[in-house]
């Protein structure tokens, strides 16, 4: 009975071991940015959708590791595409915080979802200032308003980090520069943080104001 009760671990243990030794040659290979090693991995049998730690998928790593081959394999083999990692980002989430056009493209024609809770995919694009991305998930659907989960927009953003023709962008497709976030904060108090008083400027002319109840005036 011993026998056998052993016999039967160690035939359980051996694909554990042999997973978990492929799971480092991929990670490795990530690491390395060896894309041929990557994809023989999973042409040898490793899930497609496997994650890392933080959740990231194979199809979110290729975008963060600037992994244009491998992006094109996992999308023809239909890897999953709306999968969040822990920090509630997609693959397009990623791909629009780093301006990568093409695959911010190629995910929403393949069915990328464009709005969702948390941190949207507008808000990633704004925040780095990627003016046409923006018009295209816009143009996609994208909410123009969308909150992050403190209740800040797109429009923020763009704001905060004194990107002017995002801002001009996202104002020419109607954004609320009157929203009040959380902290009873709106783009205009956002761009006073970053001293961008060329856009505070501009918000104020499209009826933008400061959500502390007007304390703040507007920069001479």
């Amino acid at each position: 009975m011993k026998n056998r009760f052993f016999a039967f671990i160690v035939a359980f243990a051996v694909p554990l071991t042999a997973f978990a030794g492929a799971y480092e040659d991929m990670e490795e290979a990530l690491v390395r940015g060896d894309t041929g090693a990557v994809i023989a991995l999973i042409d040898r049998g490793m899930e497609i959708n496997t994650v890392d730690r933080h959740g990231n998928t194979l199809l979110i790593q290729s975008i963060q590791r600037d992994l244009p081959k491998l992006f094109d394999y996992l999308m023809q083999r239909r890897a999953r595409i709306n999968t969040h990692n822990r920090n509630g980002e997609t693959a397009l989430s990623i791909a629009a915080y780093r301006g990568r056009g093409n695959d911010v493209r190629r995910l929403v024609e393949a069915g990328a979802e464009v709005n969702f809770f948390g941190w949207p995919p507008l808000a990633y694009a704004a925040y780095n200032g990627h003016t046409e991305i923006v018009d295209y998930l816009i143009g996609r659907g994208a909410e123009i308003d969308a909150k992050t989960e403190n209740g800040s927009t797109a429009l923020f953003f763009a704001s905060r980090f004194g990107h002017l023709e995002t801002v001009k962008a996202l104002l020419k497709h109607r954004a609320d520069p009157k929203i009040v976030n959380d902290n009873d904060e709106t783009a205009v108090d956002w761009a006073l943080k970053g001293k961008n008083a060329d856009i505070e400027a501009l918000l104020r002319a499209t009826g933008g104001r400061s959500g502390q109840s007007l304390r703040v005036e507007p920069s001479q």
